[in-house]
Order: C-alpha cells, then sequence, then structure tokens
C-alpha cells in the first residue's frame, strides 16, 4: 500500500512578521492529517530566516501533538469523507495531472520530459504567476503586502559558525578514511564503476557494501560519475508572468520606461546575474526574481546550482554583467558574500 508523508510549506513562511506562520504551519498539518497521511513534518516559524531554534522546534512539533491529542481528528478514518466540495476538487486535481501525464507520455516518457526541462519549467511558470500575483497586491499575504507592521518585534535567530562546522566535518571525514579497510572500500567502489556498465547489475547493493565499507557519498558519487558523468539541467527562463498580471501597473511600468532609457543612453540593456551559491538545491525564489527582471527588460544570465563564488564571479565577468544577485541557504550569504 502506499504510504504518504507531508511536510507543512516552505515557500508559505514570512521572513516578514514571522509568527504569523505559526498559523500558516497549523493550517497546512490539519490539511495533510485530514487528507490522510500516515507522517508528517511541520516546519518552524523561524526557517524562513535561520535553522530553527529549540523554542521553534518545539512549537512546531506541538502543533502536531495538539492536532493528534486535543483537535480529535485523528479518531475519525476519513473526516473529509463525502464532502462535495473536496470530490469535486479531488476530480479538477485528477483532470489536471492526466493532462500533465499525457503531456509526459508525448515526449517518451519521464526521463524524457526531465532531459527537455519541461516539469522545472512547469513548476517555475506556476512560481512566477503566484509571487507577480502577491507582488502585485493581487494575492494577499498577511504581514507582507497587507496588514503590515510598522515596527516589527525582534526574533532569536539562530546562529551557525560555518567555519566551526565545516572543521569539524573535516576532521570526522579524516577519522572515517583512516579507521577504514582502505583496499576493501577502493574495491568496492570499484565494483561500482564496473556495474554502472552494466544494465542488468544491481547498483543499490553494491552502493550500501560500499558504505559498509566506510566509502563517503561522495565517493559513491563519483564512482558513477566516472560512466554516466554529471546531470546539467537545462536552465530556461520563464517570461511574461510579471508582464501579464503587472502590466497596468503604475510602479512595473515606470521601471520599464527607466530600463529602456537606461537601453538608449548606454545602448544596452542592464545586464544581471542571477547566481545560486553554496548547497541549497532551492532556486524557486531564484528563478522568480529573474523571471520579474527579465519582464522589466533586463538581460538576465542565471547560474547553475551549487555554485562557489569564484564561479559565480567568473560567469558574471565573462558575461559582462552590470550586477549580480545571490542567492543562497537562509544566512548562507554570511560565508559565501562576506
Amino acid at each position: 500500500s502506499l504510504r504518504t508523508h507531508c511536510q507543512t510549506s516552505g515557500w508559505s513562511l514570512t521572513e516578514q512578521d514571522p509568527y504569523n506562520n505559526v498559523v500558516r504551519t497549523t493550517l497546512e498539518a490539519l490539511a495533510a492529517v485530514l487528507g490522510g497521511t500516515q507522517s508528517l513534518h511541520t516546519n518552524a516559524l523561524d526557517e524562513a530566516i535561520a535553522l530553527p531554534t529549540d523554542h521553534s522546534a518545539r512549537i512546531a512539533r506541538n502543533t502536531q501533538l495538539i492536532i493528534q491529542e486535543e483537535s480529535g481528528i485523528t479518531n475519525v478514518v476519513d473526516p473529509l469523507a463525502g464532502s462535495y466540495y473536496v470530490e469535486s476538487m479531488t476530480a479538477e486535481l485528477i483532470e489536471e495531472a492526466r493532462k500533465l501525464l499525457k503531456e509526459i507520455e508525448d515526449l517518451g516518457g519521464m526521463t524524457a520530459a526531465i532531459e527537455s526541462g519541461m516539469p522545472k519549467l512547469r513548476i517555475e511558470e506556476s512560481a512566477a504567476k503566484k509571487q507577480a500575483a502577491i507582488d502585485s497586491g493581487r494575492d494577499v499575504i498577511v504581514g507582507v503586502n497587507k496588514y503590515q507592521l510598522k515596527d516589527e518585534d525582534p526574533i532569536d535567530a539562530l546562529n551557525i559558525d560555518n567555519t566551526a562546522v565545516r572543521n569539524s566535518q573535516i576532521k570526522r571525514l579524516q577519522k572515517v578514511r583512516s579507521e577504514r579497510d582502505e583496499q576493501a572500500c577502493q574495491a568496492a567502489l570499484d565494483a561500482i564503476t564496473t556495474a554502472c556498465n552494466d544494465d542488468k547489475q544491481n547498483l543499490m547493493g553494491l552502493c550500501v557494501e560500499a558504505a559498509r565499507q566506510r566509502a563517503t557519498v561522495g565517493e559513491i558519487s563519483d564512482a558513477m560519475e566516472k560512466v554516466f558523468g554529471r546531470h546539467k539541467a537545462e536552465i530556461k527562463l520563464v517570461s511574461g508572468a510579471y508582464a501579464s498580471v503587472c502590466d497596468n501597473d503604475e510602479n512595473f511600468t515606470e521601471l520599464k520606461q527607466k530600463v529602456d532609457a537606461f537601453n538608449a543612453e548606454e545602448g544596452r540593456r542592464p545586464r544581471i546575474l542571477i547566481a545560486k551559491m553554496g548547497q541549497d538545491g532551492h532556486d524557486r525564489g531564484a528563478k522568480v526574481v529573474a523571471s520579474a527582471y527579465a519582464d522589466i527588460g533586463f538581460d538576465v544570465d542565471v547560474g547553475p546550482l551549487f555554485q562557489t563564488p569564484e564561479e559565480a564571479a567568473k560567469m558574471a565577468v565573462e558575461n559582462d554583467v552590470h550586477a549580480v544577485g545571490v542567492s543562497s541557504l537562509a544566512a548562507g550569504h554570511m560565508t559565501l558574500v562576506p
């Protein structure tokens, strides 16, 4: 049978007026429980700012406990059974999903679709349209574009010493490598590389064996990369999402006029590089910002995930950009852009 795990939305968390996030997370957790999830992760109120503190993590945990112990919802197998509204929404979801499945089949299956960039592009189109609706004020986000606080209460954020953590991890890796059977570990890694050339081999079992020999995830990945190479996502920029929502907005029109004036004076449009640095693999925000700049007339370059500061700087120079926008994990800029 299918087991369902749910996590509340990280995207819906706001840095502004962050205590509102407790309510958002509660509603999302409630939806998951009503939908029959078997396991649940509730985000902490401060995760749009930093890693959660013990205090915020306790509130996130207690959100689940209150739903479980106090609401009575878990005493009913299917609380939403028979709801005409939920049934109609389910039918609509199924119909829209079928359209996407048909599109994927027409491309030759999911692997071919991923290689073409279609699923990623659909997600980015949806994200850009939603953010444009928020930025224009059409969709309300309490504390962000409506009912804002003039003076926000300070919130205690968890600060992590990146250098100390990095040094600690390096020492742990050195200890693992010094204590393992290097010959057995290398043999396990070589077996992975050999198996990559044989479609009938089970890589999972070989990877498990390599891990038992204390090979690191990086070493296991490198062993496969020798044969498979490394996937490079095709970067496509969504355009028109902001223009379709904000075309009649005075501020949007003024920005476009300023960009046109810059182009007339300089002989080229302003150019910006949106760089995604660090180990955070979430690029929704970066792509939305890139789409917004493109719609007001900027020439926009988007860097790949996991860039180093040096790689981003090199790309900026080679592309002759006027500005660089950096996106990173919460507080990552303190190390990556000191």
